[in-house]
């Protein structure tokens, strides 16, 4: 997936769907959909779904686009944040919702998932808080290695190095 485009306004296409310009949201769906449907399959894990979630995203980017404030963050990021709550509000839904047998009892919970959630929040409290928020970046929010350089305004090599040492000290603490 190529990096966004530096020149692309994402202030000025939000400003013009405020505005009820159609062709606005069509370039910010072609500058970002394929990141966002990138962040909202890393977080459900179906296609169908994150394709739902992002159609979703768009439509409250749409209607929110005269709320968007440029004082409390980048238009870019309020998009991804759109699209990461929306996934994560279907995760907890998801979770609410509990299979019955034929009996119609209550499944019980999946311990052994439960257990090993519990070891990777363990694991990542582990990592150095800047360490941590590259995995998360990188794993959570989609983001690419050169994002998350410019997001944190460090090198690209140190984030490199970061994500690497990290991932080798999660997969240790997992093992």
């Amino acid at each position: 997936m190529p990096l966004s485009d530096p020149t692309f306004d994402y202030e000025a296409r939000l400003a013009a769907c405020a505005r009820g310009e159609q062709a606005a949201l069509r370039d910010l769906y072609v500058q970002e959909g394929p990141r966002l449907l990138g962040v909202a399959k890393r977080l459900v894990h179906d296609t169908a779904l994150a394709e739902d979630i992002v159609h979703e995203a768009f439509i409250k980017i749409w209607k929110g686009a005269a709320g968007f404030d440029p004082a409390r963050g980048s238009a870019r990021g309020w998009m991804f944040t759109v699209t990461r709550h929306l996934a994560l509000n279907v995760l907890r839904n998801q979770s609410r919702e509990l299979p019955f047998n034929e009996e119609h009892e209550a499944a019980a919970p999946d311990e052994a998932f439960d257990a090993h959630s519990a070891r990777i929040h363990r694991c990542l409290e582990q990592l150095e808080p800047q360490r941590r928020t590259c995995i998360l970046h990188a794993y959570v929010d989609g983001y690419s290695h050169a994002q998350i350089s410019a997001r944190l305004d460090t090198p690209l090599g140190t984030v490199k190095a970061w994500i690497k040492r990290s991932l080798n000290a999660l997969r240790e603490c997992m093992g």
